[in-house]
């Protein structure tokens, strides 16, 4: 049977995958297995939930704080706020957990059941094995007053915006941003705490009506943000995806600032402002061989994991580092947030707007963007793609004429029989080239049977 956890959290088709009953007894069994050091001590556990506005939210949050309640856990109903506020309140409050249902970046249909740990961290595997395990066991069911309240968090939004902004180093005084916020749960906290720090903001994509939420905006759909910021002549625009973990950019002359090139101008700030820990940033192999030649020649090292926000969460921890991130803009500051924040994020950048008097475009040339070429390959025995002669030889002779103006990756999916082959070229067509030829090998030496 498959794998209830996905690399981030439950996901899936609100009332088909993810239903009533499931995020009822996936609640059930959190609060067994994340509740049993409350309850060791004779205390009722605490727990923090959220959700963003997509419409089927209001009846799984309702079915999560159900499952919390009737297990004796004390639940704190934030209501719609992003995720990186929920694992912030789950930390400020001492919660024993916090649940936050969202999708992200996925459309209004589609929902989910993201869970933190005390502290506000993802969870580890075990983890999410052992909550799956338990909800094939019998569960809490408390009487009288043993069973949990189900409390309103009317605070939640005022406690989050106070801690963005005492996180920054400086305002943003004489600074004009567009904030898209993807009708999604920023939507209420961004404008706001971006105007408290002292921006002319203008706002798009901030009307969520339970159904819209990704719909033509926010970081998936940048063509409105770069029109706004043209528009009104803005220093920079800010884009969010549903759940605000996320953060992308547009400079002032419409281009867009990716997760990488953000990464880039954050290293240089933190460097320059000495709170760069180990001097080392963490970013995937993902992550464009643009952002580690910026790297280098700024003399900051940097560490690669695997694909995944929670890769790089668990790789910042081990080794004490203070930022990491990826491509697609899930950008981490471990000394005020344990997951990725988006707004947070764009607070960050534009402060350094402000803190250095250069553009976005000028600070975000300090790392030029390679073309990237990306082929799936389909139906191949994924397991041989780092044993087959032919294929790495393949490999090799591509890295060779590539040197050090290029890079090749080879990634079996995780969950289908493909092969992913990323090249990244000086030129589009040298990398397209290249990753086509590899792709060819791999289809032709691979193909299942």
């Amino acid at each position: 049977m498959a794998r209830l956890f996905g690399t981030d959290g439950v996901r899936g088709l609100a009332n088909k995958d993810i239903t009533v009953d499931l995020a009822l007894k996936l609640a059930q069994a959190t609060a067994v297995v994340l509740g049993q050091d409350a309850r060791a001590i004779g205390n009722k556990p605490k727990a923090v939930l959220a959700r963003d506005p997509r419409i089927s939210g209001e009846f799984l949050s309702a079915a999560v704080a159900a499952g919390l309640a009737s297990s004796g856990v004390d639940v704190y109903d934030a209501g719609v706020l992003p995720t990186p506020g929920a694992a912030f309140l789950t930390a400020d409050i001492d919660a024993d957990f916090g649940v936050m249902i969202s999708a992200s970046h996925n459309s209004a249909p589609d929902n989910g059941i993201k869970i933190f740990s005390r502290g506000g961290h993802k969870l580890e595997d075990h983890i999410e094995d052992a909550i799956e395990a338990q909800m094939a066991l019998p569960m809490l069911a408390p009487l009288g007053g043993a069973v949990g309240h189900v409390h309103r968090f009317a605070d939640a939004e005022d406690r989050y915006i106070v801690h963005l902004l005492g996180s920054i180093p400086n305002r943003l005084d004489g600074l004009t941003v567009v904030l898209d916020c993807a009708h999604g749960a920023a939507s209420g906290v961004s404008p706001e705490v971006f105007k408290d720090a002292g921006a002319k903001v203008i706002v798009i994509g901030a009307d969520p009506d339970g159904v819209n939420i990704n719909d033509g905006y926010g970081s998936t759909h940048m063509s409105a943000l770069q029109a706004a910021v043209l528009e009104h002549g803005a220093d920079a625009g800010i884009a969010h995806d549903g759940d605000a973990d996320r953060c992308l950019a547009v400079d002032h002359r419409g281009e867009i600032v990716d997760g990488d090139q953000l990464m880039a101008v954050l290293a240089l700030s933190a460097k320059a402002q000495g709170s760069l820990a180990r001097n080392t940033l963490v970013a995937t192999v993902m992550s464009n061989l643009g952002l580690r030649l910026a790297m280098k020649q700024a003399q900051i090292e940097m560490l690669e994991t695997a694909v995944g926000d929670r890769y790089v969460l668990e790789k910042m921890r081990e080794g004490g580092y203070t930022l990491g991130g990826e491509q697609s803009g899930h950008v981490i500051f471990s000394q005020f947030a344990t997951t990725g924040d988006g707004i947070l994020t764009g607070l960050m950048l534009m402060a350094e707007v402000a803190r250095t008097g250069k553009s976005l475009a000028e600070l975000a040339s300090v790392m030029t963007v390679y073309p990237q070429v990306l082929i799936n390959v389909r139906g191949v025995d994924k397991s041989a793609v780092d044993s087959d002669d032919e294929v790495q030889a393949t490999v090799r002779e591509a890295e060779a004429d590539l040197g050090d103006t290029g890079r090749v990756l080879l990634r079996a999916s995780g969950t289908e029989p493909l092969v992913r082959v990323m090249v990244e070229a000086a030129s589009v067509g040298n990398a397209q080239s290249w990753a086509d030829r590899i792709a060819r090998v791999v289809q032709q030496r691979l193909a299942l049977k």
